[in-house]
């Protein structure tokens, strides 16, 4: 997701659920004068990962058939007023969602979720705790070679407060990704600006998302190894390979890793100056800004004909690209790889940032539907 020259793409500006304002807290767990943030304890962080669990699995139960939103109310014991609201409208969202997912012929009959929490401090009354959150939707056989599961990794922010009983509640939660929100996180959207520095670049055509009557012929021929391309993709898609620098505080890796799985099914080397969009390379410590920038790797692809666009995302199979740009202003946001087809025509895509595994067009369509989508042929 990373652009640094020529026209900046800004990060990503949507934000993924709500922040909700503090309530008053208690002063069970610590004196409410201000003190110096402190790790805590072990206990505290057990219940920290229950609280956010409970929140991000009923999220997750959102989307699978069968459950409704009297199933799905977040437990209000553990959430302030003004959160407990947002969370309610958060999963009306998501009740949104499962039913355009349903229209697209996508549905899903098991969520699982697990939490750890990979920081944890409280200061006086209030805690802010940093959590990974692993879920996994299993789909509903409705075409009969639907892949077994869909898998993502997401971060959130929360923020607490001590309450009566020595209790906590919780008063807001935030997503630490900087890529597309996953499909079991509402979504707001923000507001995002783009420089432009007046210069002309080879953008490429937007693809329609108006799915076909009967699939798209597959992809024949070509010279590369597509299959090797998606092995390595789902290889690491959660487990990030360590020979590569790692951009999630930077923008995003989303492009970083793309750019990896193109090498590994035998993209090669065009070197150069590395803020050059016409070069491409990775060299074990350095990179081309196009490697890494999701605006730059389009230029590059279109620019040495490296993949052409299609003019409709279901045309996409396995090894091929889908880039977006999430508000329409002009700067790709994220970047996608092709791992998995099935027999009718639905791609299916693994990526980073949000770290993901074969997620389906449909769903991502159905969770930005009025973002532009450019889809590339490898």
């Amino acid at each position: 997701m990373i652009s640094k020259r020529y026209r900046p793409a800004v990060v990503a500006g949507l934000t993924v659920a709500v922040v909700s304002g503090s309530t008053l807290a208690y002063a069970a767990h610590a004196d409410t004068a201000p003190s110096k943030p402190r790790k805590a304890d072990r206990k505290t962080v057990d219940t920290f990962a229950r609280i956010a669990e409970d929140v991000l699995s009923r999220r997750a139960d959102a989307l699978v058939q069968g459950h409704g939103a009297a199933d799905t109310g977040a437990s209000a014991s553990h959430l302030s007023r003004r959160l407990e609201k947002d969370e309610a409208a958060a999963l009306r969202s998501l009740q949104s969602r499962k039913s355009r997912l349903a229209q697209l012929g996508e549905a899903y009959t098991d969520a699982n979720t697990r939490v750890v929490v990979d920081r944890a401090t409280v200061s006086g009354s209030t805690a802010t705790v940093e959590v990974t959150a692993s879920s996994t939707l299993t789909y509903k056989k409705l075409r009969g070679d639907e892949p077994k599961t869909t898998a993502f990794s997401t971060r959130q922010e929360l923020k607490l407060a001590a309450a009566k009983g020595g209790d906590w509640q919780l008063t807001s939660i935030t997503s630490r990704d900087s890529g597309p929100v996953a499909v079991v996180e509402p979504l707001t959207a923000g507001t995002k600006t783009v420089k432009d520095d007046g210069n002309q670049y080879p953008d490429g055509t937007p693809a329609a998302t108006k799915a076909p009557t009967s699939p798209t012929p597959r992809k024949t021929g070509g010279s590369y190894d597509y299959a090797a391309m998606a092995r390595y993709a789902e290889k690491y898609w959660r487990n990030y390979n360590p020979a590569y620098a790692r951009f999630n505080g930077a923008g995003g890796d989303c492009t970083n890793f793309l750019s990896q799985a193109l090498k590994a099914g035998g993209w090669k080397h065009v070197p150069g100056s590395a803020s050059d969009y016409r070069n491409w390379w990775h060299d074990g410590t350095r990179q081309s800004t196009s490697w890494v920038g999701t605006n730059e790797w389009g230029w590059f692809t279109l620019s040495n004909r490296r993949a052409p666009n299609l003019t409709n995302v279901y045309q996409l199979d396995v090894g091929d690209v889908l880039q977006m740009d999430f508000d329409k202003n002009g700067s790709k946001d994220h970047s996608m790889l092709v791992t998995y087809r099935n027999n009718r025509g639905m791609p299916y895509l693994t990526y980073h940032s949000t770290d993901t595994y074969r997620r389906s067009l449909a769903s991502i369509i159905a969770s930005y539907p009025n973002a532009r989508y450019f889809a590339y042929r490898t």
